[in-house]
This record gives structure tokens, sequence and C-alpha cells, in this order.
């Protein structure tokens, strides 16, 4: 794994190096395009923007691409899929039950969901486009989880088993979390979001 992980870090980082003033763009895609595809690893697309632009360039380069991935996957599936699968499922009474509760989750619910960095988002961006959740909800839960997730794989995290076999690591998200749920609660009670 470190050496694929290695291989693919020098491919990136020569490719940045090469494209010049161009770099940040192709760093800017791969976060974009990890929010639509879900199979792409956010954490190396983040680690890699830190160690190439540095810890501030990075977080904001990683940071905005997550959102405009997460609001362009919402639009998507909104636009594309929800008519089709609410045809689908209007009879099954669990999926129209599961569809509910997500769409009537708590601001602060969704935005500790987010904000934990093994959370698949990109089922969340898919969920909240099928169940068509209110987008000023969804939008200011990942701008302020995904502040906590860019943090954490860019800061702390390199791989997902280190950060398992770091207790620190372990400890640093639990307090993310804790930051994300009370800024959640603030900005709802500001915003009256519900």
């Amino acid at each position: 794994m470190g050496e694929v992980f290695s291989n693919f870090y020098n491919f990136i980082m020569n490719t940045i190096d090469a494209m010049g003033v161009y770099g940040p763009l192709l760093g800017s895609l791969f976060i974009v395009l990890e929010s639509i595809i879900p199979p792409l690893p956010l954490f190396v697309f983040i680690t890699i923007n830190f160690l190439a632009f540095g810890y501030v360039m990075g977080f904001i380069i990683s940071w905005v691409c997550t959102i405009i991935g997460c609001v362009i996957s919402y639009f998507l599936v909104k636009k594309l899929l929800r008519n089709f699968v609410v045809k689908k499922i209007k009879n099954v009474d669990l999926l129209n039950r599961c569809m509910h509760y997500i769409e009537n989750m708590s601001l602060t619910k969704i935005t500790v969901i987010l904000a934990i960095p093994f959370t698949p988002a990109f089922m969340m961006n898919i969920a909240a486009g099928l169940v068509n959740m209110n987008f000023k909800k969804f939008l200011i839960a990942i701008l302020i989880s995904k502040i906590f997730l860019v943090y954490f794989w860019g800061f702390v995290g390199t791989s997902l088993v280190e950060s398992f076999q770091n207790p620190s690591s372990l400890i640093t998200v639990v307090v993310m979390m804790l930051l994300a749920y009370g800024m959640s609660l603030i900005i709802k009670k500001v915003f009256k979001v519900n």
C-alpha cells in the first residue's frame, strides 16, 4: 500500500510541477471529481494538495473544491435521478420511511455525520439529492463539516490504517466532531435552519 501511494504521489507531484501555475487546477479537479465519483480516495488528494501547495493553499483548495463537488453531486442526483428513484420505490414503505427520515434530519446530525473522516460523504450527497433535502441546510452542513474533514486528512491522516493505529488521530476526530456539533448548533440558531 505504501509503495502504491508513493508511486501515485510521485506521479501527481511530477505532473503538478510540469503544469507550473496550472498545477492547482489539477489538484482542484481531483477533489471535485472525488465528490462525484465514489471510489476515488479523498484523503490521498487532500494530503497531496497539502504537500504540493502548503498547509494554507492546500487547505483552501481542498475545502472549496470538496464543497463544489458535493454541490454538483447533489444537483446531478436531484435533477437526473430523483424522479426515477421516487417512482420506483413509491410502494416500498421501508425505503420511503428512510427517505423521509433523511430529508428531515437536523442540521446538527448532518454536520456531525459529514465531519467524520470515515463517512462515505458521496452517499450523503446522493441521499440529500434523492430526498430533495433543503439546499440551504445541505450547504451549511457541508460548509461546516468539510473544514474538519479537510483538516483531519491534511494535517493528521495520511492513510486510513494509520488513523486507526494512532490514538492521537482518533482523539482529534472526536474533538473535531464535537467542534462541528457546536458550530452547527450555533449556526442553526442564527440562521433558523431546522
